[in-house]
């Protein structure tokens, strides 16, 4: 049994789950299982995705799929032993044929990602040539456009009642749960105002900053001095790797919504292998430039320009 809690936004618990999760790593493949891998959208997608909503003027709502890799049905045969708690008295040697997915399983993943596509294909979408986590349907001059994350499912639309229509399709189909307004999707904060949408990472920041108690240092103006000299420093004071790549893999996801700190954090990031004490303070440098400026986001204007430029 897996015990966690689901936070919101804010950090406060919005639901304890409990789940069953069965030993995949026993799994032999082959015998076991043939593919695990399954789609999942990116967070560049994602942010295509805000800014495409925002240049067209739809609003973006989330709905996630109750236990949505027990919806998976398997192709292999697959036997579990008798849950602890659950066993049969009567039977206590005989073991369980799972007819679907279980959490843990290899397979769970790409099972249920093969039944919703196949759903949602059987209902007049079409799915994405490139993303293969995007959906959309045309109906008139209208269109609902969906991106799919394991069992989150951000959608808009152009018109309101093709967003009920689709809502009611999913809820005869799975156990759903609506959430509303996309506001919080994998640790981005999003606002829908009317002038367009804004994306920020500062619950996170927060966390980050707690995690390497940082949080009460004196904040910079800038990720990195304009002086700062980074090379291997083989003279230099060893640091401890872990916890170094481990900051800059904090601060790599961060960029997703920080482009302002890009180059800082990839100029760090090539030191991973044998860092010193100088690399260490450059990365304490870039934590404390956003202490200062925890609101700092991407900002998606309404009816703006669409044009990709490299």
């Amino acid at each position: 049994m897996v015990f966690r809690n689901k936070l919101d936004e804010n950090g406060n618990v919005v639901r304890n789950k409990a789940r069953l999760v069965a030993k995949g790593y026993n799994q032999e493949e082959g015998i076991d299982f043939d593919e695990t891998f399954a789609p999942v959208a990116r967070l560049e997608a994602i942010r295509i995705l805000l800014a495409f909503a925002s240049y067209v003027g739809i609003k973006l709502f989330q709905m996630d799929v109750k236990c949505a890799l027990l919806n998976g049905f398997l192709q292999e045969e697959v036997y579990v032993e008798q849950p602890p708690g659950f066993d049969n008295p009567d039977f206590p040697d005989h073991v369980f044929k799972l007819q679907k997915a279980l959490y843990g399983l290899k397979q769970a993943p790409i099972a249920w990602y093969e039944r919703l596509s196949k759903f949602l294909l059987e209902n007049g979408f079409r799915r994405g040539q490139i993303d293969k986590t995007l959906f959309i349907k045309n109906k008139g001059e209208d269109f609902i456009i969906i991106q799919v994350y394991v069992d989150d499912i951000i959608f808009g639309a152009t018109n309101e009642f093709l967003c009920t229509e689709f809502s009611t399709l999913m809820s005869k189909e799975f156990e759903m749960s609506m959430v509303g307004e996309l506001t919080f999707f994998l640790g981005l904060q999003i606002k829908q105002l009317q002038e367009g949408i804004f994306v920020n990472q500062g619950k996170y920041v927060n966390e980050l900053l707690k995690k390497y108690k940082l949080a009460h240092v004196k904040h910079a103006s800038t990720p990195m001095a304009s002086s700062t000299k980074l090379d291997q420093d083989l003279d230099g004071k060893p640091v401890n790797e872990k916890t170094y790549r481990g900051m800059i893999g904090s601060l790599l996801y961060l960029t997703a919504s920080r482009p302002d700190i890009m180059f800082s954090v990839c100029l760090c990031a090539r030191f991973q292998s044998s860092p010193k004490e100088s690399h260490l303070i450059a990365v304490k440098r870039i934590f404390r430039y956003l202490a200062g400026t925890k609101n700092f986001g991407l900002w998606y204007p309404k009816g703006g320009d669409f044009l990709l430029v490299g």
